[in-house]
């Protein structure tokens, strides 16, 4: 299920944002990374309402930076 519109889709088909051991929050795009992940449509509208709502915050309980948000659109963008 999508975090920003909350649409059923395959996971396959939807990007994979991971908090690592670590804390670091990071798209995966191979979806093999370990840690807790989150999935959301591969749409641009998708990233922008995540990143506008401060979603990761309520998915992953913790307080989330703004940088983060501002990284997983740049490699978003970056990456079509």
């Amino acid at each position: 299920m999508c975090v920003a519109c909350r649409e059923l889709k395959d996971k396959r088909s939807m990007l994979r944002v991971v908090k690592d051991g670590d804390g670091k929050i990071f798209l995966d795009f191979s979806s093999k990374a370990s840690g807790r992940g989150a999935y959301i449509c591969d749409s641009a509208e998708c990233v922008a309402k995540l990143k506008k709502q401060r979603l990761l915050n309520k998915v992953f309980s913790c307080e989330v930076s703004a940088n983060v948000y501002a990284a997983i659109e740049e490699e978003y963008l970056g990456a079509k």
